[in-house]
């Protein structure tokens, strides 16, 4: 049976919550979300990242991004809207739209072309380019809990909800 990942999922969406204690424990989350598409879902994924300034969007997508091998710096795209990691088989497209003046920049720079079945697309404050984005399929939700951070994954896609079953506290 082919399985269309992309698809809206059938089953219930699945919602699940974890404390993070700090800066430390969010790359090492990322860390885990990077293990689990490479080795279980062998898929990229779309992500919604939802939060206050500085709730750890960007610290949570470069534990991500060094996931898939990246050693370098990972820095907010806050000025230039995407920051593109080539990382042989898999592409990381970190996207900052809290800036976006207008969704239509969006259409100008080939949004389209960045959802793939290779690419993993972390956006903040998806609400501005909606319409435009990809769905997504997962949605993080991060806020403070006095010095550490909750956050909420909810699934919307079959691929994100194959990422939550990979993920254990």
């Amino acid at each position: 049976m082919n399985v269309d990942m992309n698809k809206p999922c059938s089953a219930p969406r699945t919602e699940k919550e974890f404390n993070l204690a700090d800066e430390s424990a969010t790359v090492t989350f990322g860390n885990k979300l990077a293990n689990i598409v490479k080795n279980e879902l062998n898929h990229g994924i779309v992500v919604y990242l939802n939060g206050d300034l500085g709730t750890g969007k960007t610290t949570l997508t470069r534990g991500f991004v060094q996931g898939l091998g990246h050693k370098g710096n990972v820095k907010s795209p806050t000025y230039t809207l995407v920051e593109p990691y080539d990382l042989g088989e898999w592409q990381v497209y970190h996207f900052d739209l809290y800036r976006l003046a207008d969704p239509e920049e969006l259409e100008y720079m080939g949004i389209r072309d960045y959802f793939g079945a290779q690419s993993n697309c972390f956006i903040e404050w998806p609400e501005k380019g909606a319409g435009l984005l990809a769905n997504a399929d997962v949605t993080i939700n991060i806020e403070y809990q006095g010095e550490q951070r909750k956050l909420t994954i909810s699934s919307h896609t079959t691929i994100g909800h194959k990422l939550l079953l990979g993920l254990t506290e």
